[in-house]
């Protein structure tokens, strides 16, 4: 299987280590903080919050990253393009925090939660920073520099949790939780902008932009039809269910969306840049997708798989007594996130080889099985919503994979030879532990948790180790 070039490759690996590492920390710094602030505030306020944020991600999604993406993968960066695309960006989020301005008192309307019209147009505060955020990530990312970004990351992490730790402390409510985005992408968005020393003057003329705006519109219908996909709980469940309720499916997502929302789309970013480098050559490209797959499998099946076991003691520690409502669509929704995270691994690879269309047509599926899912399953509450993404997920995710792979380059057999491990030695990790779950004394419930998470990281390193000890020298190898 041939390889990325060494120049590309240490530019991946160094980019991986910025990321991953960056990340982690932030993630750290942000989880601390969230806990915390979880413990503070009520369900109520996070039911509140997350009908907000349905708007912000709806919104955010037509806010034009896709635009500047393009630059990434062109081949040559002229001044003019790039404030061209600064122009677009520009426009793009100043139309957005009008129709937010002026929607804000329909959507409170909607959901019957009056105080979301002040909670909204708070909110446009976000797309001011847009603009040059998107422009100056997106030039870093054609440089492959994620050093600065990462820099952003953290910094961006301690400015949203002092926020929000602050303000919950304070008593602000939920409005602690409106506040901290907004800290965060200001304070990523002043610091990435600095990095790239950005001086670019916008330009509202667009003549030759053509395949600018072609490029940019399927990414935005791509990720409109995914806010479709993944929202359309909170817009169907909204209505119907008490703020509660909803705070406690909500908090259930989070969890369970961690690795997936977290920390695969940082390493997409870095995917994305490679495979733009790679796009003329499809058998290099093909190689390092199925690599990544198995790499990126490895890492988050045993997390899920811990995850659905050990969903109890976890949330009692965490988040404590008055979350327990949380255990039951956690588990249910840690089996669906495997199928998440391997359908959002494709669209990376077939947008740098200039075939959005397929991220489009994979969306539109999403868009239009979801929805149905999620409303035969609102009946019963919460957890019907978690079994919904349970029965539409997989079939997502094979659809998906079915009409990327002849254009990637691989098959069914170099997915499931990229795959097998991990999933078997997940299996032997789960029934090891659910095995010693049952036979462990009575013990605090924080004691109990980390005899099972450390049982299960070892069994699950073991069974690597012993079953396919070559491949697991070539993972490290990979990553160090």
């Amino acid at each position: 299987m041939p390889d990325p070039p060494n120049g590309l490759r240490r530019q991946v690996i160094g980019g991986l280590m910025w990321r991953s590492g960056s990340q982690i920390l932030a993630q750290l710094i942000t989880w601390t903080s969230t806990f915390i602030v979880i413990r503070l505030l009520s369900s109520d306020d996070y039911g509140v919050f997350a009908m907000t944020a349905s708007v912000m991600v709806l919104l955010s999604v037509l806010s034009g990253t896709g635009f500047a993406s393009a630059l990434v993968r062109s081949p040559c960066l002229e001044p003019h393009y790039v404030r061209q695309v600064f122009g677009i960006l520009v426009l793009i989020n100043g139309a957005l925090i009008v129709i937010q301005f002026l929607a804000a008192p329909i959507v409170a309307a909607y959901f019957r939660q009056p105080v979301l019209a002040d909670l909204l147009r708070t909110q446009t505060l976000v797309y001011l920073a847009n603009p040059p955020l998107a422009l100056a990530v997106a030039l870093l990312n054609r440089r492959m520099d994620f050093r600065a970004q990462s820099i952003a990351n953290i910094a961006s992490a301690f400015a949203g949790a002092a926020t929000a730790l602050g303000g919950a402390v304070a008593g602000w409510g939920v409005w602690s939780l409106v506040y901290a985005p907004i800290a965060m992408v200001w304070t990523r968005a002043t610091i990435v902008a600095f990095a790239v020393k950005l001086r670019t003057v916008p330009t509202f003329r667009f003549s030759g932009a053509g395949g600018t705006l072609g490029f940019g519109t399927a990414m935005i219908i791509t990720q409109l039809l995914w806010f479709a996909q993944s929202q359309s709980d909170i817009i169907i469940g909204g209505p119907r269910m008490t703020p509660h309720e909803l705070g406690l499916y909500t908090t259930a997502l989070f969890l369970a969306q961690i690795v997936t929302s977290k920390f695969i789309p940082p390493l997409n970013d870095i995917a994305y840049s490679a495979y733009a480098r790679l796009q003329n050559d499809r058998a290099l490209v093909s190689a390092a997708f199925a690599k990544s797959v198995g790499m990126i499998t490895t890492v988050t099946l045993p997390l899920f798989g811990g995850l659905a076991l050990t969903a109890e003691p976890l949330v009692l520690t965490v988040l404590g007594q008055k979350w327990a409502g949380v255990i039951p669509i956690v588990r249910i929704l840690a089996w669906a996130m495997p199928f998440v995270t391997l359908q959002i691994l494709f669209a990376p690879v077939t947008n740098a080889l200039g075939r959005p269309r397929l991220a489009v047509y994979g969306a539109v599926a999403g868009a239009c099985a979801m929805p149905v899912c999620f409303a035969m399953g609102i009946s019963r509450g919460a957890v019907g919503l978690a079994e919904a993404s349970l029965v539409g997920l997989p079939v997502l995710a094979a659809f998906t994979a079915i009409i990327s792979m002849p254009v990637i380059g691989v098959n069914v057999r170099m997915l499931t030879s990229a795959m097998v491990r991990p999933v078997v030695a997940t299996a032997v990790m789960m029934i090891a532990v659910a095995t010693v779950d049952t036979m462990l004394p009575r013990l605090p419930v924080t004691i109990h948790l980390l005899c099972l998470a450390a049982f299960g990281f070892g069994t699950f390193a073991s069974s690597l180790i012993l079953l396919w000890r070559g491949s697991f020298i070539q993972f490290r190898a990979a990553l160090f």
